[in-house]
């Protein structure tokens, strides 16, 4: 059970509309906002931000 509440899982939706999404983890300790991170998005052919949802 303390697994799931330090580190919950959190999708990432890209930025470019393309409606791609990574699935990762984040430390709720270090990140308690929601994490923006630069990937790849295969749709759009370039890396672009990606945004955490709920």
């Amino acid at each position: 059970m303390a697994r799931t509440d330090r580190r919950p899982v959190v999708t990432l939706r890209s930025s470019a509309g393309t409606g791609h999404t990574y699935v990762t983890r984040k430390s709720r300790l270090n990140d308690p906002d929601r994490l923006v991170l630069r990937k790849y998005d295969p749709a759009a052919g370039r890396h672009v931000q990606y945004r955490e949802v709920r």
